[in-house]
């Protein structure tokens, strides 16, 4: 495996963030809540990739805001995330919807297994898909990954789920996947034992940051017929931009296609701390974007990005307040 290639200050972020949400005292808001959980655990996913950070923000911020300490869990992603709440081995997670409509189905990677013992409670941000390489591989294309070598994450995450589906969807049959945690993908990218790393993740995407830092690299996204294909035969992803300047060397916008992340929770969950921890998140989002730039997107109105999991009452409750119409 790879050299791990995340930012020392990411990492600190999400520990400390964790650590702090861990020794946080209960606040008068939990004291006299009998009914409400005494501690909870978040699924985020491998270090190197947003849900990471993003998770220790928001685990600090429920903690600190309601009296219940949220501790996080590093997963294989989203995928796991589902499982894991599903099964009640963790209250709390973060997916993407695509990867989220799949498991309350039972189809694609649940392999006719439904799991719906989930319940939303707010937005988080868009996930576009991309592709970094290095200059050395010749590599300026999709269609020049045939006969590559190509990282895309945890096996269970949404980019482990999905490139393999997208690279089905262009007729490109000829490319080794490689699984692994965000970081040593990166790792792998720079020592050479991969061609190219695509990855899915809120913006910016720490390890391809890192290796950008380390020069030599170069960005590369989907053609318009591409993207045509893609969302025509995976019609749970959709056209996204990532915009220019969103890393150093990346001059214009790029076009790709992306899905959005929502956090869930178990049903059982009380109505009345579901909806604290619910407003606690919505209602201070300049500190959550402090955590990461991506939680810009974590507002009221981008509650409609989800069409198939009932909102837990509780959440469901925060949104009437505030006029949001919801689609499920």
């Amino acid at each position: 495996m790879g050299k791990s290639h995340f930012t020392r200050r990411d990492v600190l972020i999400a520990a400390g963030a964790s650590a702090a949400a861990s020794m946080l005292p209960l606040s008068a808001l939990a004291q006299g809540k009998a009914n409400w959980p005494k501690s909870l655990t978040l699924g985020t996913a491998s270090v190197g990739g947003t849900y990471f950070i993003y998770g220790g923000v928001v685990a600090q911020m429920i903690t600190e805001k309601t009296g219940v300490n949220v501790s996080t869990q590093q997963t294989q992603g989203p995928n796991q995330n589902m499982i894991l709440v599903d099964g009640g081995k963790i209250e709390l997670g973060m997916i993407t919807m695509g990867v989220g409509l799949q498991g309350w189905n039972g189809t694609g990677w649940a392999n006719g297994k439904q799991h719906r013992n989930v319940r939303a409670v707010f937005p988080m941000y868009d996930t576009p898909f991309h592709f970094i390489t290095t200059e050395k591989s010749g590599i300026k294309s999709i269609a020049d990954l045939n006969g590559k070598r190509v990282g895309v994450g945890p096996r269970a995450g949404t980019p482990g789920t999905y490139f393999p589906m997208i690279f089905e969807a262009l007729g490109l049959t000829n490319i080794t996947i490689r699984n692994g945690a965000a970081a040593d993908m990166a790792g792998q990218l720079g020592d050479g034992l991969i061609d190219c790393f695509a990855f899915a993740a809120g913006l910016p995407i720490s390890s391809f940051s890192e290796l950008e830092a380390k020069g030599g690299v170069r960005f590369f996204g989907f053609t318009d017929k591409e993207l045509a294909t893609v969302t025509s035969k995976i019609p749970e992803l959709t056209p996204t931009v990532i915009p220019k300047g969103t890393y150093r060397t990346l001059a214009e916008d790029q076009k790709t296609v992306g899905m959005f992340n929502f956090f869930i929770c178990r049903p059982e969950l009380p109505d009345d701390f579901v909806y604290e921890m619910t407003k606690a998140i919505m209602d201070n989002n300049a500190q959550l974007v402090q955590g990461h730039s991506a939680g810009k997107e974590t507002i009221p109105a981008n509650a409609d990005k989800n069409t198939f999991m009932p909102f837990h009452p509780g959440a469901a409750r925060y949104y009437k307040e505030k006029s949001i119409k919801l689609k499920v």
